[in-house]
């Protein structure tokens, strides 16, 4: 029997940016309640939550204080049971977000850790001595000194979110205890932040200064302790996906094979840093194209042949608008959108949904440094200005690059606030709200939400989507990405192209078109024209 994730779609819901139900300008649980009816018509079976637990919100929600408790800027525990009941009658289970690799200062275990209670502190990483210069996640350093203890503690993200210590049982055991305690409410799948980081070097001296993240991903028990979670919670059966920070081929084989008892699948990211230069993620480079098709084509093909699964997606809360990024926002927005979505759904592995994808909604083109909420976006804003940039240069980045550009409030309607809110929005709102938006797009039988539920549809009805092999054809062009499904004797072939320009068309498209974004085929790939062929 197909496992049911295999085909099925999941949406993200960013909490604070989905619906606010209560006038304050913060999306909460009863918004996302209110919109249910709409989540189902997209034809997706799971919804995954970003963290809505009790949080100083340093880094929106990532730094948990509480796991087992509902901030209540999003609502109430009693609100969090009934969404998930009403979610669960309509067919759909939620997925929670666990932050794992790390807790808020504010949390009790670290709380406790800064009086010198040495249990607690055996709960996180210090050091007598500072190890060496290692850089955390948001540009600031990785170790932090704690006066009163004259001790230092590791963080791979904000000061703020000290790292857990996974090599003591203590922490493993409450960690499943947080998963014990939302699956007896009716949770059923987790997501999983930074998974892969959790299983620290056993020794940090004599390691050379740099990036924390590359000493620390897939360690040396990491898949051990994800086993363990997994097998003394019971969740082998649930959908579990893990965020697997700059992994390879070979451990997501691991992490997500069935044989490795450990997760359904596995979000990597290196399809995401075509466009870095030199690596850099803040600095500008137009999207790689050869390297954007040789990376897919490693990680769909590899991953298929040691049985592993992958979690197939463009967009979540840490990246950028994929219609500004690799579509066009004007005279082929629509015709992009849907392309870029016809890519995704049709690969081997569950697709991800992030909300506003299925409308086409684009980077926010902020223009001022006050605008920017995210704690990445404006600390690196300062460390461009400290390398040389211009404001205006600095400025550009972030419109590219800002995580804040994800995270605007979903757009609901062209009334004020974009439907998000009757009274105002904790992050501004793109001016094109007025045009894309789910009122309009739900009256027009064109539209890329309206073709985003034919891709869901496809997924649950067609085994060949599901099921099937997958192999990428060569295109002798950079700009048109090609593969094949085959299951019991059918092949799928997907054309895509990322050109603006007319292209020749690659590879042989006679058969039953399945699905496209043009209402009819031609004898060349008009812009970015999708098309999916059964043979």
């Amino acid at each position: 029997m197909l496992d049911k994730y295999k085909s099925s779609v999941v949406y993200q819901v960013y909490v604070k940016s989905f619906c606010d139900s209560n006038g304050d300008g913060i999306g909460d649980l009863n918004g996302i309640r209110s919109k249910l009816p709409y989540i189902k018509s997209l034809g997706v079976k799971y919804i995954w939550l970003t963290p809505f637990f009790c949080s100083p919100m340093i880094d929106n929600g990532y730094d948990v204080s509480d796991y087992r408790n509902i901030n209540p800027m999003f609502g109430t525990m009693e609100d969090c049971e009934a969404l998930i009941r009403e979610a669960d009658a309509l067919g759909i289970g939620l997925m929670f977000d666990m932050v794992f690799n790390h807790t808020s200062d504010k949390h009790e275990w670290f709380k406790k850790a800064l009086t010198g209670d040495p249990e607690y502190m055996d709960y996180y990483i210090f050091r007598d001595e500072k190890p060496q210069n290692w850089t955390a996640s948001f540009g600031t350093p990785a170790w932090e000194y704690v006066p009163s203890l004259g001790k230092w503690y590791l963080h791979l993200f904000a000061t703020e979110q000290p790292d857990l210590n996974w090599e003591n049982p203590k922490v493993r055991e409450e960690l499943k205890n947080v998963i014990r305690f939302w699956k007896d409410k009716g949770v059923k799948g987790f997501r999983f932040d930074v998974l892969n980081l959790i299983s620290k070097p056993a020794d940090f001296t004599g390691l050379p200064d740099g990036s924390a993240h590359k000493f620390c991903k897939d360690g040396r028990h990491v898949h051990e302790f994800i086993r363990e979670l997994i097998t003394d919670t019971g969740t082998q059966d649930m959908i579990t996906v893990g965020e697997m920070s700059s992994t390879t081929i070979d451990n997501v084989i691991r992490y997500s094979n069935p044989k490795s008892h450990e997760l359904s699948m596995c979000f990597s990211f290196h399809h995401m840093k075509v466009d870095y230069l030199n690596g850099n993620k803040f600095a500008l480079m137009p999207p790689d194209m050869k390297m954007l098709h040789d990376v897919f084509k490693d990680w769909q093909e590899k991953v298929a042949d040691g049985g592993g699964w992958n979690a197939v997606f463009w967009c979540n809360h840490d990246q950028p608008r994929v219609v500004s990024r690799f579509g066009d926002e004007g005279q082929y927005w629509k015709e992009s959108a849907k392309m870029l979505g016809t890519f995704v759904h049709l690969l081997r592995g569950t697709p991800y949904i992030y909300q506003g994808e299925e409308l086409g909604m684009t980077n926010a083109h902020y223009t001022s440094i006050d605008q920017y909420d995210d704690v990445e976006a404006i600390n690196y804003y300062k460390i461009l200005l400290q390398d040389g940039s211009t404001e205006s240069e600095a400025l550009n980045v972030l419109a590219n690059r800002a995580r804040d550009n994800s995270r605007t409030p979903m757009q609901w309607n062209d009334g004020k606030f974009a439907g998000f809110s009757d009274s105002g929005a904790w992050l501004g709102i793109p001016e094109n709200y007025r045009t894309i938006n789910v009122e309009a797009e739900e009256e027009d039988a064109d539209s890329i939400l309206n073709y985003y539920r034919e891709l869901v549809k496809l997924r649950s009805e067609r085994r060949i989507i599901a099921e099937g092999t997958i192999k990428f054809l060569e295109t002798g062009n950079d700009r048109v990405l090609a593969y094949e499904r085959e299951l019991d004797g059918e092949r799928l072939v997907v054309v895509c192209s990322f050109s603006g320009n007319e292209e020749s068309v690659p590879v042989a498209l006679d058969g039953e078109v399945l699905i496209g974004n043009y209402p009819d085929r031609a004898e060349v790939l008009r812009p970015y024209e999708a098309v999916a062929v059964m043979k």
